[in-house]
């Protein structure tokens, strides 16, 4: 049997996978596709916070996401949240955690223990560089998983919205 055979007939083998893995994708997106505006933050369907990406120049929040992530988040989960040695790559996180739980973690922390192995996520819910800025961690995570936002920092963003400003002075005591 040839290797060209082989081949063939693994790359057939894999094609339902690999089709099923973009029909994820897709719906992914789709999910997250900005429905609503509020201030400079966009909306998906359900109300949560939501990446907008348009030939090259993203969100606000996504940029500042962006920034927040490699500020304090970048340590343990790598760069452009693509993992470690010990934090999980939230890139892959994403795809599947929702907004409340996304939040719910990243505030009150989390403890995995299994396969002589602990993981821990400390709380982030009293640091207001964190906390002040956890929708827009949200926003950028959420585009990375999607596939939306290249790794690397974003070379073009939206200005800053007055709505983003004031919600900052307000948050971190300003």
């Amino acid at each position: 049997m040839s290797v060209r055979i082989v081949i063939s007939a693994f790359v057939l083998a894999l094609l339902p996978l690999a089709s099923s893995s973009l029909a994820r994708a897709d719906d992914s997106m789709e999910k997250a596709k900005a429905v609503k505006e509020e201030g400079g933050k966009y909306l998906d369907a359900d109300g949560n916070p939501t990446y907008k990406i348009e030939n090259g120049t993203v969100d606000w929040y996504t940029f500042s996401g962006y920034r927040r992530y490699h500020s304090d988040c970048h340590v343990c989960h790598g760069q452009d949240a693509t993992g470690s040695s010990y934090a999980p790559a939230l890139v892959n996180s994403l795809k599947t955690m929702d907004y409340a739980t996304f939040l719910s973690i990243v505030a009150e922390g989390r403890k995995n223990v299994g396969g002589g192995k602990e993981n821990v996520m400390p709380a982030f819910g009293d640091n207001k560089n964190v906390y002040c800025y956890l929708d827009d961690l949200y926003v950028y995570l959420r585009a990375r998983a999607d596939g939306a936002a290249p790794r690397g920092r974003p070379p073009k963003h939206e200005d800053k919205a007055q709505a983003a400003k004031d919600a900052e002075a307000s948050c971190m005591g300003g």
